[in-house]
């Protein structure tokens, strides 16, 4: 099982490691010595794969640190340091291999802008929790699309799952509230609650996530117990101002990362985990229904590299 998650990774990285290990590796070739121009080099690489403009300092100057100007290195020496500094970004992050299901019914509220995966994040994550046994409720909370409460009730066919939904239009915080009351009476184990999914920067729509939130603490005291920022990966650093501006709402527990196997820019990973210490729970690595993840650091920097 962990060789085939592996591979996936592996696969799903293909992009981040041309763009970024690959092209590291063609750098040393061409000049097998550190020096200025060879560092400035590797830094505008590290910056176009999205890994950040500080973490990238502090790796150069660590380089800097690490190989004496002018002497020659080769690829494996490069690679190792990378490999080392990159680790020592995501590791110190309080990364659960999975979310830890230890209240009934558990709450997990899920937010994001439109366009992320959202729905389908979350439909998967119904179908990983079946498989292990859970039994689901979706809280079909993005009342203004009524393509989102209909796909959901797509997902909740497929994955066997239960889904509270009210007419488009609706007040969400009232489909949360209704939905973790028939979780208690259904004897649910997760209830997963989708958002609408406006754009991060508008002020009316942050306030209805905060809503919701409020509500839900209300119907089930510590609710949620799981506050999850759903990002796509394609869209690089704009990832994270997205993920500051959402924790600074909401408080995010934890992140997970869509499409991650249709971009370059896979460096955001390190990114997130270096700005705001926020464990990535799962990583979207294609179309179907199997390809969410749970997120390993040290197998995201070994599938990087190898």
């Amino acid at each position: 099982m962990l060789g085939k998650l592996i591979d996936k990774l592996k696969t799903g990285l293909t992009k981040t490691r041309e763009g970024m290990v690959q092209k590291i590796r063609e750098v040393i070739r061409r000049r097998p010595e550190i020096d200025e121009e060879t560092l400035e080099e590797i830094e505008e690489i590290l910056i176009e794969a999205d890994i950040g403009v500080e973490p990238t300092l502090r790796i150069i100057d660590q380089l800097r640190e690490r190989f004496e100007t002018g002497e020659p290195v080769e690829n494996p020496e490069i690679q190792e340091f990378l490999e080392e500094e990159i680790r020592k970004i995501l590791l110190p992050s309080d990364t659960a291999p999975s979310i830890a299901i230890t209240t009934k019914p558990h709450i997990i509220l899920v937010v994001g802008v439109n366009g992320v995966g959202k729905t389908t994040t979350i439909g998967k994550m119904a179908h990983k929790l079946s498989r292990e046994g859970k039994k689901v409720l979706f809280a079909a909370g993005d009342t203004f699309r009524a393509a989102a409460i209909d796909q959901l009730g797509i997902w909740a066919d497929r994955t066997g799952s239960d889904i509270v939904q009210h007419q488009p239009g609706a007040d969400a915080a009232s489909v949360a509230f209704d939905a973790i009351q028939a979780a208690r009476a259904r004897d649910i184990d997760v209830v997963l609650i989708d958002t609408a999914g406006r754009l991060h920067t508008k002020i009316n729509l942050m306030e209805e996530v905060k809503k919701i939130r409020r509500v839900v603490a209300k119907a089930m005291p510590g609710a949620p117990h799981e506050t999850l920022l759903v990002l796509d990966a394609t869209t690089g650093q704009n990832a994270v101002i997205q993920a500051k501006q959402f924790h600074s709402t909401v408080e995010l527990t934890g992140l997970v990362l869509a499409k991650l196997d249709g971009t370059a820019k896979g460096g955001v990973v390190i990114a997130i985990a270096d700005e705001l210490d926020l464990p990535v729970r799962y990583v979207g690595l294609g179309e179907g229904v199997e390809d969410l993840h749970d997120f390993d650091p040290e197998n995201f920097v070994r599938a990087l590299f190898d």
